[in-house]
């Protein structure tokens, strides 16, 4: 039996589903705890419609919903933007960067509330387990965790189940259709797993794309867009001044006419397991594709090749949790620094699945027309190559003077 905790409040990270609208009450019945729930607006469209009549009508003694779009943009999805960071070739990590930011305001309100617990309904297969925990061990490692899926009290690990369970204590549920597929949205993407996607042989149907059409109903004609960057950061669409929120809704909307940004992945999940999913981040990808472009223009050679390291270390941060760490803010340090010039216009072509360039400019650009042309002139001195040549092919010219005596 589990030792209640009677009076003790815990924060639970809601989002009115089956699986957290069945733990709440589970919270109470099981341990006695007064639970806070909290629901994050990060652009998951009518999702958090009705969601505190729902919380309380289930047993919370409060619901807390906090529109956190604007420091979701600014302060999460715009480092990682800068970072360039992609997980495994594909994944923009929609999902993965939102985990942090839920558990910090948690936490948050456990203080404002005097909540001795936080809770989550990750399952124990997944990776939003370890971001959000790692998350609370971060920032106020005295709080209990409860992840109720991970707890051998817990017997609602499967739909059905879950569906009897609310039934049981009148909890309300949307039956009017069955849930294909496991699906996490906000401003950035949204992800589909599960059902017929558990086969990597079977490909994608139509039908499960929701904020982008399926490339073959894609128009015939392409669009353009143009992006001005400021240190890295996209702040004009088409030449006018837009907030960031407004300029992912904007390219969401164009990009997903256009279906850019799918990507089917089968990804190497922190716990070990190979999964398959399917993503959409139309905005995402057009603003990756058009920050890299205009890098190409601005970095030298070696910050770039080093870059690249960086980025790849940043999306393995971010996919396994470890927002809250001074690596992650030493790596940010890092890339500021790179991000001074990086700014400029880009235009992007969209069309059939594809983002592509259509042109980039910067008054920081590092290319030189005169130096890149194939016309020799006065500024680059042909000759000046041959000493290099020497010098630095001296090692291959040494290593085949042996292998020449070897033979």
């Amino acid at each position: 039996m589990a030792k209640k905790s009677k009076g003790e409040k815990i924060v639970l990270a809601y989002s009115g589903g089956l699986d957290t609208s069945v733990i709440l009450p589970w919270l109470k019945e099981t341990y006695g705890y007064e639970v806070v729930a909290f629901a994050a607006e990060l652009g998951q469209g009518d999702e958090l419609q009705g969601i505190k009549r729902k919380a309380l009508a289930t047993g919370a003694i409060k619901c807390i919903v906090k529109d956190l779009r604007k420091e979701f943009v600014e302060d999460y999805l715009w480092p990682m933007l800068k970072a360039g960071a992609v997980y495994e070739n594909g994944y923009l990590l929609g999902t993965s960067i939102a985990r942090p930011l839920i558990a910090k305001y948690q936490v948050d309100i456990a203080h404002q509330e005097g909540a001795t617990a936080v809770a989550h309904g990750a399952t124990g297969k997944g990776n939003d387990q370890v971001r959000f925990e790692l998350t609370f061990m971060a920032l106020d490692p005295s709080l209990k965790i409860i992840a109720p899926w991970k707890d051998n009290n817990f017997t609602l690990t499967s739909r059905e189940a879950a569906i009897d369970y609310a039934k049981k204590h009148k909890i309300p549920i949307d039956q009017s259709k069955k849930k294909i597929y496991s699906r996490d949205r906000n401003l950035w993407h949204i992800s589909h797993e599960g059902a017929d996607l558990e086969d990597p042989a079977n490909e994608p149907k139509d039908n499960l794309f929701v904020i982008s059409n399926p490339v073959s109903k894609a128009p015939n004609k392409a669009d353009y867009v143009t992006i001005g960057f400021e240190q890295g950061i996209p702040v004009k669409l088409n030449g006018r001044k837009v907030g960031g929120v407004k300029m992912i809704e904007e390219l969401n909307k164009i990009g997903g006419k256009h279906g850019v940004g799918q990507v089917d992945l089968v990804e190497n999940r922190l716990v070990g397991i190979k999964s398959r999913g399917v993503y959409e981040t139309p905005g995402g990808a057009i603003l990756m594709a058009a920050h890299e472009a205009l890098e190409s223009l601005t970095l030298d050679r070696d910050t770039a090749h080093y870059k690249k390291q960086v980025s790849f270390k940043y999306a393995e941060l971010v996919y396994n949790g470890l927002w809250f760490t001074q690596l992650r803010e030493a790596l940010d340090a890092f890339v500021n620094m790179t991000q001074r010039n990086v700014t400029g216009e880009v235009k992007m072509k969209l069309f059939k699945g594809r983002c592509s360039l259509a042109g980039v400019t910067s008054p920081y650009s590092m290319y030189q027309t005169d130096l890149a042309s194939f016309v020799m002139g006065a500024e680059y001195n042909p000759t000046d190559a041959t000493g290099f040549i020497r010098l630095f092919g001296l090692q291959a010219k040494v290593a085949g003077m042996v292998n020449k005596k070897k033979k």
